[in-house]
């Protein structure tokens, strides 16, 4: 290499550190929003794990994290040999699987739909319905469901006005992944449609105009422009939610189904089963190896499923 290329470089490397300085005097507005982001993901995500110690520890909560005596990896052991392993992580993926698939599904089809209407004031309060369910407690949603499955709700006394028996929700497994799916879309599809919208409102309008003169209808600037445009925000999307594919969403199923055992078999899922075994037995140590396999696992599959997304669809992927 050149004398004077290396002598360039070594300047160019001189002077990192001022502009970095520079960079972040310039702007300093943008990265004060910023700080609170930083902060609060430094605080509540990496300091605290720190703790994943307690996973290999026989955890006391007289003597501490440091003082507690190691226990090596009984805790997973304890979590791999037991018989539940099985049901409990296999509802745990497949509920997040029908949940990121039908979710995703018609958070796209409502955020087509509601950039297909004209009206603003109709558009302004059809979105606004369909939002409002995000912010409702799974709490009063189990109280309605109740009222609507139990033996003497709204679907059990239709049943019985057509002289049929009475179906006992509460007590058949069978009927629960519906439910949950069912609830999940509701709650949650609206909300969703958020970014969508977002993203399909800033398409290049020219690009629609060009179709429309070369005389494509409503559904082929939909199915060749708009689905097409939006597949990258969709993929992305869909990559980050099944990084938590190991986790079930505690809040919501405990609240619909709680210590019903008798539905156990379709609904228990991994973070449920913790909170079982915590009230029972009160081993931190184990939930910690549980909350450490749930992350690891899941931290693989997002890399698996970007490296799979880089090969098909570069643009697409996280990194």
């Amino acid at each position: 290499m050149d004398t004077g290329m290396i002598q360039e470089k070594m300047k160019n490397q001189r002077k990192g550190a001022p502009g970095i300085g520079k960079e972040l005097i310039k702007n300093r507005l943008l990265y004060s929003m910023m700080l609170i982001g930083v902060l609060w993901t430094a605080v509540f995500a990496y300091i605290p794990m720190g703790g994943l110690i307690v996973a290999f520890k026989k955890f006391s909560y007289s003597d501490g994290i440091l003082k507690s005596p190691w226990a090596g990896i009984d805790n997973f052991k304890f979590l791999f040999l037991n018989k539940d392993l099985f049901n409990i992580t296999f509802n745990t993926v497949w509920l997040n699987v029908l949940f990121i698939v039908f979710s995703t599904s018609v958070s796209v089809l409502l955020a087509l739909m509601f950039t297909e209407v004209k009206s603003k004031i109709y558009k302004k309060l059809t979105q606004s319905v369909a939002i409002i369910p995000y912010f409702i407690s799974w709490a009063v949603v189990a109280m309605f469901l109740q009222g609507f499955l139990g033996d003497r709700g709204l679907i059990n006394q239709f049943i019985r006005q057509l002289g049929g028996d009475s179906v006992a929700f509460y007590n058949t497994d069978t009927y629960w992944r519906f439910i949950l799916v069912l609830l999940r879309i509701w709650q949650g599809a609206g909300f969703g449609t958020i970014i969508y919208i977002a993203t399909i409102t800033g398409f290049d309008a020219e690009v629609y105009e060009a179709a429309k003169i070369d005389g494509a209808n409503r559904f082929q600037l939909i199915s060749k422009l708009t689905l097409p445009m939006l597949k990258t925000t969709i993929i992305m999307l869909t990559l980050m939610s099944i990084g938590n594919i190991f986790r079930g969403d505690f809040g919501m199923i405990y609240a619909l189904v709680g210590d019903n055992s008798m539905i156990y078999r379709t609904t228990d899922v991994i973070d449920t089963y913790v909170y079982r075994a915590l009230r029972t037995n009160s081993n931190l140590g184990f939930s910690t190896a549980v909350s450490f396999y749930q992350s690891a696992v899941g931290f693989c599959i997002v890399l698996a499923s970007n490296w799979l997304t880089r090969k098909v669809e570069p643009d697409s992927a996280l990194f």
